[in-house]
């Protein structure tokens, strides 16, 4: 690795963005298990997988090979454009490369059943893919806004500002980004000093006072 690729490498690392480094798999498949060795240093792709971990990165690329993997052998384009997604997606922390992960293993296994129902020769083939095939994008649909929730509960910030008041002192207001809330207005409060009688405020209606109660003879 030469060291301008080094010093991309470290400054991407302190900024948290991915770098656009191509990734050099070998992948090998025993029984069920998909086997894949990343080929090259690790800290050059941990950015691009929102990690600084490398026993994440390889766990996360582990995990996405065997969930895209089919058949005698490693779909080695499957696997490679699930990883080619979660980069694109450039997660920010290890939550979300997970969440990006699964909806790539929930889109690879979507267009699986879309594949089955487009060649369902019964009917009872047909229902079973196409209810598969539903609650898949269902569920890529609520993952996809999960990741947007927590992105923005992330990049959500308290601004604090100090307002000057007449007698000198501070007020601290709070402004929380898209947390601005309406209030009804109050009714006007009547003040009034001890030492002089009430006055009558204008605009409000004048009542007739209550006529004292006669006591009853026994």
């Amino acid at each position: 690795m030469s060291k301008d690729v080094d010093q991309k490498v470290a400054d991407s690392a302190l900024a948290n963005e991915p770098v656009d480094q191509k990734m050099d798999l070998t992948m090998c498949k025993s029984g069920d298990v998909t086997h894949l060795t990343l080929v090259g240093d690790a800290s050059a792709f941990m950015a691009g997988f929102g990690t600084m971990d490398p026993n994440f990165l390889h766990g996360i690329i582990h995990q996405v090979g065997n969930a895209g993997s089919k058949g005698e052998y490693p779909d080695e384009l499957g696997i490679k454009f699930m990883l080619a997604f979660i980069k694109s997606r450039k997660p920010r922390d290890e939550i979300e490369a997970m969440l990006t992960a699964q909806m790539a293993a929930g889109h690879v296994a979507a267009m699986r059943f879309a594949n089955r129902l487009a060649h369902a020769e019964s009917l009872q083939e047909r229902d079973s893919a196409e209810r598969t095939y539903n609650k898949l994008t269902r569920t890529f649909t609520i993952q996809v806004e999960a990741l947007q929730r927590y992105r923005a509960n992330r990049e959500e910030k308290v601004v604090m500002q100090h307002v000057p008041v007449s007698d000198g002192r501070h007020a601290i207001v709070a402004n929380a980004i898209g947390s601005a809330r309406e209030t009804a207005p109050k009714k006007p409060v009547r003040i009034t000093d001890a030492r002089q009688s009430p006055r009558e405020i204008l605009g409000e209606p004048r009542h007739a006072p209550f006529p004292p109660r006669r006591r009853q003879k026994g």
